[in-house]
């Protein structure tokens, strides 16, 4: 296949035509590319594959498509991916599917004797057709999603066009590469939340923790207490008066089979003892208290009805999602949790457990809903907070999030809990990402992408219990992020570096490498009306503010 530097599907010139390097990018890649006899070099293809797999061969021969590619199931279980994919490539080229026996051009197939690991595909493409070989479903998805970037990338409409042959060989790093939306804050609707799915599969990243309750607003509907999304659902953090958003139980049912027609698993977030504002304003009988600053900041752990209230709410939240774990937050009690010692109840119950402190009370709280959870089918997670709860550590995953507490780690890998790394920096998204940078949060330093990439290895050194560590998260908290376009520009492409950090292994990876593959995503990213920022060109894609509401300017910058 020749290389054209002039084909508009070239991701190079396309990504340098829209700021003005054409000339200067023809003559670089000119003097690259001089030597390679007129042919698509391996290192040019090499930079349409994000993440880095772990093992690549390329050959120099080539498969040529044409205008469909016939392809052949094996097995029940590939079909709705066979589908997908069909979908997906539909843009560059048909999908036919053939007969059982039939030799197809794309041959999936699973086999449970292969010595690739969990998640692992091999992708082999010869002149005479592609086979794609995995233990399991989430390994031909990702291996399907590999080739569907070549296919990208070598398409060209207006002449014969071919994918290079050769092997790769994946599987990828951690079992969980994830990331956390908070819609309480900001709700951004199901269009939004589809795209980022469909991102998130793009990347091979596959948890989404979704953050849906919290002060500002509730934003799942639960039968048994409407008034939860009738009144807790109103508001967010730039304006207490906004209408009601919130999804119903239909809504969220279609989103998470979406996710899981993308090998994603959703993960909800029913943030309590604190953080329960919401839905306090709701249903104040439950309520624990707070102060000035954090009103109705707790539920009531003395309070018998608390108990019921939550575990009706979560048996209808379990209804909906079959993930493994439900996520209880369980962070910040203290920030507001004073008022327990003068409700008679919180003291009664004290008194009769024998409890010193209010920790002893929050820790008790903790594992009454834990036990509820166990008795749904569910297992436990939590922000790091809970690690010194007592819980059972074989039914209690834990979120390692504050960054200048590596003693937390420690204790909880040591206690034998499975743990996920998302320290704020580098891997909260709300924090800013380049120092011209102002509505963002710091926190003597900020999380740019150069530090993504290379995290958990810049913090890996003295770590033990590794055995314990899932993966990786990033966070995107969103009291500054209000907007699709500022959602977007923080996303992007730290995102992209993370899904690199969570999926290859160190002596795979180079940032220097993942620099050269960007401008390709870039491309991408432009298809799709992306706002993200421009590493390369900073100046040219200015910050947007964090909200267009009335009172944006306070407060728009936060330790």
């Amino acid at each position: 296949m020749i290389f054209d530097l002039e084909r508009e599907s070239n991701p190079i010139l396309q990504y340098a035509k829209t700021r003005g390097l054409r000339l200067i990018l023809i003559f670089f890649i000119f003097l690259l590319f001089a030597s390679c006899s007129g042919k698509v070099s391996h290192d040019e293809l090499n930079k349409v594959l994000i993440p880095w797999p772990n093992e690549v061969v390329w050959d120099d021969d080539a498969f040529y498509p044409g205008e469909a590619l016939s392809i052949q199931v094996t097995g029940a279980r590939l079909e709705e991916i066979a589908d997908h994919f069909a979908t997906e490539v539909s843009p560059y080229l048909g999908i036919t599917k053939v007969s059982k026996g039939v030799q197809g051009d794309l041959t999936l197939k699973l086999d449970p004797l292969t010595d690739l690991p969990k998640e692992g595909y091999r992708l082999e493409i010869t002149a005479d057709g592609i086979h794609i070989t995995a233990t399991g479903q989430e390994g031909i998805y990702y291996g399907l999603n590999s080739l569907k970037q070549l296919i990208r990338f070598n398409y060209n409409k207006d002449q014969a066009w071919a994918i290079p042959t050769g092997t790769i060989r994946d599987a990828p790093r951690f079992s969980w590469r994830g990331v956390m939306l908070d819609e309480s804050r900001h709700f951004f609707g199901m269009e939004q939340v589809k795209q980022l799915l469909d991102l998130m599969a793009e990347h091979k990243l596959n948890k989404f923790h979704w953050h849906l309750t919290d002060e500002p607003a509730w934003r799942i509907e639960i039968q048994a207490y409407p008034r939860l999304t009738e009144i807790g659902s109103r508001g967010d953090w730039s304006n207490s008066s906004q209408e009601a958003k919130f999804y119903t139980q239909e809504q969220v049912r279609e989103i998470v089979q979406y996710a899981a027609q993308r090998q994603i698993e959703i993960i909800p977030e029913i943030d309590m003892p604190g953080h329960a504002s919401a839905a306090n304003r709701a249903y104040p009988e439950f309520s624990g208290g707070g102060n000035p600053e954090h009103p109705g900041f707790t539920f009531n752990p003395g309070k018998e009805g608390t108990y019921a209230y939550l575990t009706t709410i979560l048996e209808e939240v379990a209804a909906l999602f079959p993930s493994e774990y439900i996520h209880l937050g369980g962070d910040e009690v203290h920030f507001a949790n004073q008022q327990w010692l003068q409700d008679p109840e919180v003291r009664s119950l004290m008194e009769r457990e024998g409890f010193e402190n209010l920790k002893e009370v929050e820790y008790y709280f903790l594992q009454r809903i834990s036990d509820a959870l166990r008795a749904m089918g569910k297992k436990t997670a939590g922000w790091d907070e809970i690690a010194s709860a007592g819980l059972d550590h074989h039914e209690s995953m834990i979120f390692w999030w504050r960054h200048d507490k590596p003693g937390v780690l420690h204790d909880a890998l040591d206690r034998g809990y499975k743990t996920v790394l998302c320290p704020r920096i580098p891997l909260y998204f709300d924090f800013i990402q380049h120092p011209t940078h102002q509505y963002g949060r710091t926190w003597k330093g900020f999380g740019d992408t150069l530090g993504v990439y290379h995290f958990p290895d810049s913090a890996w050194s003295g770590l033990g219990g590794k055995d314990l560590v899932m993966g990786i998260q990033s966070c995107i908290w969103t009291e500054r992020i209000a907007t699709k376009e500022r959602l977007d520009f923080m996303t992007w492409p730290r995102l992209t570096a993370m899904s690199e950090a969570a999926w290859t292994q160190p002596e795979a990876k180079s940032y220097e490498r993942f620099l050269e593959r960007l401008p390709h995503f870039y491309v991408f990213y432009d298809k799709l009306q992306i706002a993200y920022f421009d590493l390369f060109d900073p100046e040219s894609t200015p910050e947007p503010v964090w909200n267009d509401g009335p009172n944006w300017q306070q407060n728009h910058n936060t330790e």
